[in-house]
């Protein structure tokens, strides 16, 4: 097992140095002159020229890379062009924002989809597994934008239930600004797990071990639970580990449209304002939570099926 995690965890460095390796390039091949944005149509050529060397946009592009992971492994990430704030400093404050956010929705999808997806395979073609069936397709096809509109219409202007816009102050001012943003962030992930869940767990309750505990009388509930829900699970681990993409561009949308703060509202903004240094910030940030997560859901899966450990 620990010759398994030191193997995944050089693979994952390998990943986040080549993932920011290109989404860096990309990013300084996007047509326009930074410094034409940031100071405006009236400024200088010497002007431009100094904030180019400020910001290491003289330099040839191979050597940008460099530098960039340079200060990287120093810990610098480079200073806001308009604040001179590090970038560390800004990226570490909106993060717990969107890793809160990220959390919450799937902790309360998982929590509603499991139990959704095990009740519909042991009750298969009931009403309530066709019900299920049906508000999952509906919850997967509406966008997040879309979700997040609706929810803010009903649940924050119509009812008047919850708080609109922000992050509140306070642990239950945090709490309560919290629920809009996480069931719209999750709402389609029940629907999407429940139906992993309740493939995978008729596949499992058709296998032999499962045959043969029903054969020595064991409850259906205690053997969904102990013999069948483990193996079941590793398909919606594994989903969960790779979505992280998705929830990280579903929390996009969301941050902007509660106005809450978090890395999605601060890429929207860095982007628009040509804010090279805190964007390469926000995008190391988002690699390593996607990579982060897809190594955390590969150990789970491998303490929990000791086969998957000779794979890598």
């Amino acid at each position: 097992m620990w010759l398994y995690v030191l193997k995944r965890i050089v693979l994952a460095a390998a990943i986040t140095v080549i993932a920011v390796t290109l989404l860096f390039v990309m990013i300084q091949a996007v047509p326009g002159d930074p410094a034409a944005v940031l100071l405006g149509p009236r400024a200088t050529p010497e002007l431009r020229a100094e904030l180019h060397e400020r910001m290491g946009l003289d330099q040839p592009l191979p050597m940008q890379v460099v530098m960039f992971f340079g200060g990287l492994l120093q810990g610098d990430l480079g200073f806001d062009v308009f604040t001179q704030r590090p970038v560390r400093s800004i990226v570490f404050e909106q993060l717990p924002y969107t890793i809160a956010l990220i959390l919450t929705a799937i902790a309360w999808s998982v929590l509603v989809a499991v139990p959704l997806g095990c009740y519909s395979a042991m009750r298969r073609n009931s009403v309530i597994d066709k019900v299920v069936g049906v508000m999952a397709v509906a919850t997967i096809a509406i966008p997040s934008f879309v979700m997040a509109i609706y929810a803010l219409l009903i649940f924050a202007v119509w009812l008047n239930w919850l708080p609109a816009i922000g992050a509140g102050s306070g642990f239950w001012g945090g709490v309560t600004h919290l629920i809009l943003p996480a069931f719209v962030v999750g709402i389609g992930w029940v629907g999407y797990l429940s139906r992993i869940v309740r493939a995978s767990m008729l596949e499992i309750l058709g296998e032999n071990h499962v045959r043969m505990a029903r054969s020595f009388g064991l409850s259906e509930g205690r053997i969904v639970a102990r013999y069948a829900l483990p193996l079941a699970i590793l398909p919606t681990v594994t989903i969960l580990g790779v979505g992280m993409a998705h929830l990280l561009s579903a929390a996009v949308f969301v941050e902007v449209v509660f106005a809450r703060p978090g890395i999605g509202t601060l890429i929207v903004q860095a982007v628009d304002s040509r804010n090279y240094p805190i964007v390469m910030g926000t995008v190391l940030a988002t690699t390593v939570l996607f990579v982060v997560s897809t190594t955390i859901a590969d150990f789970v899966n491998a303490a929990l099926d000791p086969r998957i450990r000779g794979d890598l």
